[in-house]
């Protein structure tokens, strides 16, 4: 029998993620009849999200119910389960402030003042106090970043129930693709922090599978990270979403980074985990190329980063045009297969009691040893309708806590505390810990010139030096 609900979902303009969860609900029948509420500023792309939401579900015979506004509060109202994965910075403001840093000498990316999760964090805490207001009682599922440092601002500065997502777990299927072997068989554990997480079982067909890594790292790596490619081959879950390029940029799982990493802590970073590593991968264009493959030096440079933030842009030009030609197949060009993504079976486990193990972001509570109960955690879990209840997992080894996991952790902190107490001086700090910052000098500037940028106006109000500074 199914169990309708009711889901805000907020930030549903971006058309990839929200379609995607409505196929999800579509082909759950335990949700059959459950109402959406889509929730965004931007009217058009709203608009637009509603329109192939209705015809999607129309085509399957999906008995699902849509609304959409640009009120958070009207789409909180009789909520079951929020969805935040709204981002109140855009990807074009991104690319203006790391030409600031450039400016000042930092190089592309590598430098942030923390106007992204500042903002974002701002957002996250005003939806969740109109949710202690309006559904007390829903969840709230944050699957917009910072994961790690919003979900544990919102467990600790509210009543709510709340659950961080996120897909970067996914990468182990990334290794078993690169090595050559079958993730469906592969039985994993990855513990950590959200974007700092570890790969601490990795077993194939009831084996240990990490001999078959360290072979593949022996026969073909050297091979693998010489190759200067510009496209590798789209695995089915990204074709029509990815281009070939993007591909080769994200391909990052058993990069030199990410095998040198594995090398200091006897365990493989995961998704986004090699992303960032150490300062030392990060200095230069050919620096990141040594260390996350040629021609584009991973996610997060001039050349790869553009790329992105243009491929989102064809997607949602794609799905006007979808949304715009009442003769098209929506199950034709969207597919008629569940995504990957958590959130709908998370739901349905919840509501339906239809048991799974999934990877989420919760606070500890002794979940990962050696961390603070009220930090959140990224640890498999089970979810039924008892809840939400996270696996205490094997302690990660010490060195990997002293370098990567403890230094994560105080950062958060420092973010948290410069949060809630607009202390400039936190700010300042973070710019002078960076390994690129040369002088004092430099560090005030780039500080000044992020927060004097346009867009930044209230964050730049918010912000005070210390008293007798």
């Amino acid at each position: 029998m199914a169990s309708p609900i009711k889901i805000a979902l907020l930030g549903a303009g971006s058309a990839t993620f929200s379609l995607g969860m409505i196929k999800d609900l579509c082909l759950t029948e335990g949700l059959a009849g459950s109402h959406v509420a889509f929730m965004d500023i931007d009217q058009e792309r709203l608009a637009m999200v509603e329109k192939l939401a209705r015809r999607y579900a129309g085509e399957l015979g999906a008995p699902l119910t849509f609304e959409s506004t640009t009120d958070r509060r009207v789409s909180l109202r009789d909520a079951d389960f929020v969805i935040n994965t709204a981002s109140v910075v855009s990807h074009q403001s991104s690319i203006a402030r790391r030409r600031i840093g450039e400016k000042h000498g930092y190089y592309y990316g590598r430098i942030s003042v923390g106007e992204y999760n500042w903002r974002n964090m701002r957002f996250m805490l005003d939806v969740a106090r109109d949710m202690e207001e309006i559904c007390p009682d829903a969840w709230l599922i944050q699957a917009g970043n910072p994961v790690f440092e919003g979900c544990t601002l919102l467990t600790r500065e509210t009543s709510l129930k709340v659950c961080g997502l996120c897909h970067g777990h996914y990468g182990y299927r990334r290794i078993c693709n690169t090595i050559g072997i079958d993730w469906r068989r592969v039985t994993w554990q990855a513990p950590g922090l959200n974007h700092n997480i570890w790969l601490t079982h990795f077993y194939y067909e009831g084996k240990d599978a990490y001999p078959l890594v360290d072979e593949w790292i022996r026969s073909k790596g050297p091979e693998y990270w010489d190759m200067e490619v510009e496209a590798l081959p789209l695995p089915p879950e990204r074709q029509g979403q990815w281009t070939p390029e993007l591909e080769r940029a994200w391909d990052i799982a058993l990069s030199r980074a990410a095998v040198h990493m594995y090398r200091m802590y006897g365990l493989l970073p995961i998704g986004d985990t090699p992303r960032s590593g150490g300062w030392w991968y990060h200095t230069d264009i050919e620096t990141k190329r040594y260390w996350y493959g040629k021609p584009w030096g991973g996610q997060d440079t001039h050349l790869s980063w553009p790329l992105y933030v243009q491929n989102l842009e064809r997607r949602i030009a794609e799905m006007t045009r979808l949304a715009n030609d009442p003769k098209a197949s929506l199950v034709e060009a969207l597919g008629s297969q569940k995504t990957t993504e958590q959130h709908v079976p998370i739901i349905d486990g919840l509501v339906n009691n239809h048991e799974g193990q999934f990877q989420v972001n919760v606070p500890n509570r002794g979940a990962l040893a050696g961390l603070p109960d009220d930090v959140v955690v990224e640890v498999p879990a089970i979810v039924n309708q008892i809840g939400i209840q996270p696996i205490r997992v094997h302690p990660l080894p010490p060195k990997l806590m002293l370098e990567q996991i403890y230094p994560n952790w105080l950062s958060m902190e420092r973010q948290l505390l410069a949060f809630k107490t607009g202390d400039k001086s936190i700010l300042l700090w973070n710019v002078l810990d960076n390994h690129l910052t040369r002088s004092y000098d430099q560090a005030l500037s780039v500080l000044e010139d992020i927060l004097a940028a346009e867009g930044n106006e209230d964050m730049n109000a918010f912000f005070h030096w210390p008293e007798n500074w």
